[in-house]
């Protein structure tokens, strides 16, 4: 794993720590992200073989931020070069009505997205790899 091969700690892990003991902390210390969803790096945002710049992570990091500030809890938005997908969960799907996505759309373009759509679907691990598949079940 990348982790072992560069030789990274993990300190609370080594400390004996597991996710819910460390929410569980969070929880009594009064945190408020003591139940924010787990996020995958921004970079699992963007296609394989697209280049990673920094601008794409900010643009990736302030659209779901501005969909977290609306009250989505579970979502990823995934970076298609001027495409912005994006992915909520199943539950959430309602939460974006048509007065929503205007909104949604309208702040997406000042980022720089020139087109915003919602993923059907909604939030699922991997849906990069299932564009992926599509691409080599064609080869």
């Amino acid at each position: 794993d990348a982790a072992r091969e560069n030789e990274v700690r993990s300190p609370l892990v080594e400390a004996g720590f597991n996710k819910q003991n460390i929410r569980d902390l969070a929880r009594q210390m009064e945190l408020s992200i003591w139940d924010k969803p787990a996020m995958a790096c921004l970079s699992s945002r963007i296609p394989y073989g697209e280049q990673v710049t920094h601008e794409k992570l900010k643009r990736i990091e302030k659209a779901e931020d501005l969909l977290l500030a609306m009250g989505f809890k579970q979502l990823r938005v995934r970076h298609y070069g001027e495409t912005a997908r994006i992915e909520l969960g199943q539950n959430e799907m309602v939460k974006f009505t048509p007065n929503i996505e205007d909104i949604v759309k309208e702040k997406f373009h000042k980022l720089g997205f020139k087109s915003v759509h919602l993923d059907p679907k909604g939030y699922r691990m991997g849906s990069l790899n299932e564009v992926l598949k599509e691409k080599t079940d064609y080869v």
